[in-house]
């Protein structure tokens, strides 16, 4: 049997011991086969991404004779099936190290759930123990590469992060602060290190240092981000000052769900940010990215004024806003960005800032493109089962439920020319999937597929997921169209971590987050 190892080099071993790969071009199609192992990637992707966007003329034949020499090179030619529009690489379970960390990660997280902090902390170690380095060390520099690499670093964090959890449980405070130690100075703007930091010097009866670790903490993030640090951590100082007897408890506390929010003006994107952060976020961070100095302290006090008293609100000078939305996303462990940024939708591409912010965020992002009037009838989400659109589904579920009103799902009629069936039937399916994870009932509408505009046109606003080619078809026409309406439209694309309405066949794995 062949093992398949990306949390590393990449490596195909057999019994034998490791077998002898091609050239770059081979590698990172197997890479790309892998990081999609059991699903179909057209032709089209593979080539897109072995040649950075642009591919040759010659690409599908490039692309065939790259499969063609990585099934010879692994002597097994039926372990990559031919599958239109592309392949398909067959793996066993157990097949890929990152399928088995990704296992016993998941069975860890079940134990912290029940309590059982000793098996967490031996099945986490034994998950970290199956990197071998930074994952796909010898492919870091290709373009494919780069999204891939950085959502295998964000779980390995945060397994990390679970085992310390573990093992602070299990009274282990004394042996973990040099790691910790480490870790806070490697990851400086990763609260949840800071936090264990400052626990574990508390319990070894190190209270000042503690206390100092707080303030070093508050220190960089004030200085890097211009943000204060987020409440548990601001507790966690005024528990260790009073000497909270609940700081001996070893079970795991509970963790602030941020929606980290970055409206260019005004304060249209907060009537859509509110809401949710009431009914689902608990933590709603609220930053405006300026050009000038001088506008710093105007845009924050703007930003005081018209969100929520509960906001956390900054504002900061910057020359790339993307690189600066993905830092603060990342910082605080995002689940949710929402902007305000304008795709360029008089031509068919999305303008680079919100593309690059939609590559890198390790969020799901929303992007608002009207501001959501008092009026409309609900919200409306378009549903076609495709690969954002299950992100779309949930958090216009969400969205329903938090500002009190009906869900509808719209689907197309049936095309009886070409043999097409109506939608009922996904819709049902979503339907179903939307009132078990959310609690909300989805009122399903079937309209002609070029009549959307017209069936969405008493929304109050419509969430959409962004086309699955967006790369190179900027948004849809659809989507296009209802922009052009002057609809209140939230575009959405999905982050690294699948969301609970997600088919298990739709989820992209190595992308899972470390929750349960």
């Amino acid at each position: 049997m062949l093992e398949f190892r990306i949390l590393g080099p990449l490596e195909v071993v057999n019994e034998e011991g490791p077998l002898q790969l091609g050239g770059p071009k081979q590698r990172a199609t197997l890479a790309i086969l892998l990081l999609n192992a059991n699903r179909v990637v057209s032709i089209d992707r593979l080539a897109d991404d072995l040649y950075a966007g642009a591919p040759p003329a010659t690409a599908v034949t490039q692309v065939q004779r790259q499969i063609s020499e990585l099934r010879k090179a692994l002597n097994s030619p039926a372990l990559i099936e031919t599958r239109a529009p592309g392949y398909v690489l067959r793996l066993e379970p157990d097949g890929l190290d990152l399928a088995r960390f990704e296992r016993l990660a998941e069975d860890a997280g079940r134990a912290l759930h029940r309590g059982e902090a000793r098996q967490a902390a031996e099945l986490l170690r034994e998950a970290l123990g199956l990197w071998r380095g930074e994952p796909l060390a010898d492919l870091a520099g290709e373009p494919f590469a780069t999204i891939a690499v950085q959502r295998l670093e964000e779980i390995r964090l945060v397994a990390l992060e679970r085992r310390i959890e573990a093992e602070l449980a299990l009274g282990r405070h004394l042996e973990l602060v040099p790691e910790l130690e480490t870790l806070v100075a490697t990851e400086p703007l990763r609260e949840r290190f800071q936090a264990q930091l400052m626990l574990a010097l508390y319990r070894a009866g190190r209270q000042s240092d503690a206390l100092d670790a707080y303030r070093a903490a508050r220190e960089v993030l004030v200085e890097e981000l211009g943000i204060e640090p987020a409440p548990p951590l601001r507790e966690l100082e005024r528990a260790i000052l009073a000497q909270d007897p609940s700081l001996d408890v070893s079970a795991p506390a509970a963790e602030a769900r941020a929606l980290l929010a970055v409206p260019s003006s005004g304060s249209a994107l907060l009537r859509i940010a509110a809401p949710l952060a009431e009914g689902q976020w608990s933590d709603l961070i609220v930053a405006r990215l300026v050009a000038q100095e001088a506008d710093v302290e105007r845009a924050v006090l703007e930003l005081a004024a018209a969100g929520p008293s509960d906001a956390r609100v900054a504002a900061m000078t910057t020359a790339d806003a993307a690189s600066d939305v993905v830092r603060l996303a990342t910082a605080y462990d995002a689940e949710l960005v929402l902007l305000d940024l304008s795709p360029e939708l008089e031509n068919e591409q999305l303008s680079a800032e919100l593309a690059a912010v939609l590559e890198r965020s390790p969020a799901d992002v929303a992007v608002l493109t009207a501001p959501v009037g008092s009026g409309g009838v609900g919200v409306f989400v378009p549903f076609g089962g495709g690969e954002h659109d299950w992100a779309a589904l949930e958090l216009g579920a969400r969205l329903a439920v938090a500002m009190s009103t009906p869900l509808r799902l719209v689907g197309t009629t049936a095309d009886r020319g070409r043999g097409r069936r109506d939608a009922s039937r996904l819709l049902a399916d979503a339907s179903l999937a939307v009132k078990r994870v959310v609690g909300v009932t989805a009122v399903p509408l079937l309209a002609d597929r070029g009549g959307l505009v017209r069936a969405v046109s008493e929304a109050t606003v419509v969430v959409v997921g962004i086309a699955p080619r967006w790369r190179h078809e900027g948004i849809g026409a659809a989507r296009r169209e209802l922009v052009a309406a002057g609809l209140p439209v939230l575009l959405v694309h999905g982050g690294p971590r699948p969301g609970p309405l997600a088919p298990q066949e739709s989820r992209t794995r190595f992308s899972w987050s470390v929750e349960s």
